[in-house]
This record gives structure tokens, sequence and C-alpha cells, in this order.
């Protein structure tokens, strides 16, 4: 199906087509107001659609701004405030299965004037690069963005005929849900890949490539049995030295600079690999007469001393080459092997693999995982002879 805008298609200021209403409730509860539930920033910004289903927080209002701010099937919801101007007016459609549900503060309600414009409508032409840029453009502020009531009413909007306007919504309805499917099928098959590729890394560090090969107990649970001539060591006996990162106030964000010694954190330490895309750098006279003894160099193993998470926290890779003058920031940590009897890239392939099962397990926090330099240390891993390891990596 086609659709080709119409010549004849009128352009109406927002505040003309549906009444824009920010919202004043807040997430506090006042016992002597009435208990609701309240649509917050994040149900919008995370769904385009608002549904009676959802898990909306508990909190209070006025009988006001009940009346005021109670949504309506057909309403359509916007982010009224944001950290960068380019991220804002967010759009949700509110379903009729979430009437009575109450608009929350840092959100704006557009209610569609009857016979003007149709609220799915609406919310696709929010969605639209030119109206979206429209709201961007109108928005103030320095380190944090937000809209006021007129400057969102002055937004043009594109009108067609209501009949029009319904069949367009119908139409992105339904190509939309396709690509959506589509979207989430490829998401599905990139987890089993990954799976996948997890257990391939994790097999072949732990059995390496010789299935008649004899094997022995490791000791280590998450291993299981170990070819028998490999070794079984903690970490800190392969390491020429370890450090991690300057903690508290040693590092000052008044010393990152433009250039100068690459400032190492968690990330850049991807599962199994470096990530440079996000660098950052401090002062290199300032590194070498205040923060020496961090340093990182090209093959070290670089190790997340705290992650989101107990899978996470524990994950290695090793400097890449060309790394140049570089050092961990805090809950980093480096491990610089003796490369005589380890490979490094062997040992940061076995270290991601046992991320969960192992410094998982020894990690502590109750919001994020975290595991220090000394426990990290005896982590124990595998290592067969310095050729195989080479064959494995």
């Amino acid at each position: 199906m086609t659709m080709a805008p119409s010549t004849q298609w009128p352009v109406q200021r927002l505040k003309f087509v549906a009444s824009v209403m920010p919202s004043n409730v807040d997430k506090l509860t006042d016992p002597d107001h009435i208990p609701v539930r309240l649509c917050n920033y994040v149900d919008v910004y995370k769904y385009d659609r608002i549904t009676g289903d959802m898990e909306f927080m508990p909190a209070s209002a006025t009988p006001a701004q009940i009346a005021r701010f109670a949504l309506r099937g057909g309403d359509v919801l916007i982010t009224k405030d944001s950290e960068t101007p380019d991220d804002i007016a967010v759009p949700a459609y509110v379903d009729s299965s979430a009437a009575g549900v109450i608009c929350g503060y840092h959100l704006a309600l557009l209610r569609p004037i009857a016979g003007r414009t149709i609220g799915r409508y609406l919310f696709w032409a929010i969605c639209s690069r030119p109206v979206s840029s429209a709201f961007s453009a109108r928005a103030q502020g320095i380190t944090r963005f937000g809209l006021t009531v007129g400057a969102m009413g002055d937004v043009p909007i594109p009108l067609p005929p209501t009949a029009e306007q319904r069949a367009i919504a119908d139409f992105l309805d339904r190509e939309t849900a396709k690509i959506d499917a589509l979207i989430a099928t490829q998401e599905r098959l990139i987890a089993l890949l990954d799976e996948k590729r997890q257990a391939t890394i994790t097999h072949a560090v732990t059995k390496g490539l010789d299935p008649n090969v004899p094997m022995k107990e490791s000791r280590v649970e998450w291993m299981g049995d170990v070819p028998a001539g490999w070794q079984i060591l903690p970490l800190g006996r392969i390491a020429r030295a370890r450090c991690d990162g300057p903690f508290g106030s040693g590092l000052k964000s008044e010393h990152y600079s433009e250039s100068g010694v690459r400032v190492i954190r968690l990330q850049n330490i991807r599962l199994g690999y470096f990530d440079g895309t996000d660098a950052a750098f401090i002062d290199e006279y300032y590194y070498r007469t205040e923060l020496a003894g961090h340093d990182v160099c090209e093959g070290d193993i670089l190790i997340a001393g705290l992650g989101d998470d107990r899978n996470t926290v524990g994950r290695a890779c090793t400097a890449p080459d060309g790394i140049g003058p570089a050092m961990v920031k805090a809950d980093c940590f480096r491990f610089r092997l003796d490369t005589s009897r380890s490979l490094p890239a062997f040992v940061a392939m076995q270290l991601t693999a046992g991320a969960a099962f192992d410094a998982g397990v020894q990690s502590s926090g109750s919001t994020r995982s975290r595991i220090p330099l000394s426990v990290m240390a005896t982590r124990e891993v595998t290592l067969p002879p310095i050729a195989e390891q080479r064959a494995i990596a």
C-alpha cells in the first residue's frame, strides 16, 4: 500500500488539535489525598502503548488532579523533560484499558479534540522525524532540557481529514507490528547464537580440542573434569604483577583531557573483548606524578571488579595492541601474566567463561556485584601447555 501525502493537507499547531496538559502529579503519597495508579516517565519512555495491565506506581492525587489527568482511551502522553533535546517528546498511545490511570509528573497529556484528530494518528505524527525535530528545537535548558506548555502547543502537526488519519494509523499499526515481530524473531536468534558462542568458548577453554584425552577432576565446580595434563593454579600464581585502579578522589575530573594517558573503565571491558569506542584520557604529567602504578601494557589481562549482576562481574579481556600509555580506573584490575607459561588471550577467555559461576559466587553487593582484587587473584584457572593454549585461542 502506497500512501502519498495530499498537497491539500493543512498544518495546524498542536494546541489547535489537542488539549496540552503538563502534569503536576508527583510520586509522593499523601494520606489526605486519594490513592491512584500513576503512569510515570519510564512507562512512556519504554513503551509506545499504555495498557491497563502494566505495573503502575501507587501514588495519590487530589480530586482536581484526578479530574484533569485521569487517562482516557485515545489520549497521547509525551515526555516533557530530558537530558538532551533530541530525546524529548517521546510519545505513547493510551489504550482504553488504561482509563483512570493518572498521568504523572515529567509527562504531558495530549487529549485530541474530537473531529480534528484521532489519538492513534497523533501518536504516529509525533513519532515522525519532522514533528519530533520540531519538539527538539523548542526544548530549553543547559544541563537538562524541558518543554513549556507554550512550546509544545506551538509544534506544527500535518492534519489530513480524520478518515485519512484513521487509514494512516491502521496502516502504521499493521506494518510496524510486522516489523516488531521480525525484530523479536531476530533477537531470539541472536540470543541462541550468543548462547552457542559462549558454550563453544567454555567447552574449548575447559575441555580442550581433543575429545579422547584422559580427564581429571578440576576441583572447580563449574569446570568439572579437565584434561589430565592441565595445571590448576590461582590466577595470582601466574601473574608477575597486578593492580587495581585509584579509588576515591585519586582520579580527579579536572585532570581529564582530550589526549594523554588512556583511562580504562568498566565499559571498556566486555565479555571477552576490549571495547575501545568510549575513550577517556587524563593529563600525562598528572598521571606520572600522582597516579603511577596503575599502568597497562599490551597483552595485560583486564578484569571488571564490578558488574550489574553476577553474570558480568569478573569478565575479562586483554589490552589490545597499540593501547599506548594507559591506566586502569577504580573497580578495574590489571594482571600482567608470566607469558612463558600462560597466554593472556586464553586466560581472558577462561575467566570470562567462568565469570557467572566463579567470580559471581565470590562477589558481594545488593544493587551491583563487586569483588576485591585480592579475591580475584584466588580465582583458579586451568592451564594446558602453552602451544595448546595458543591453538585453543
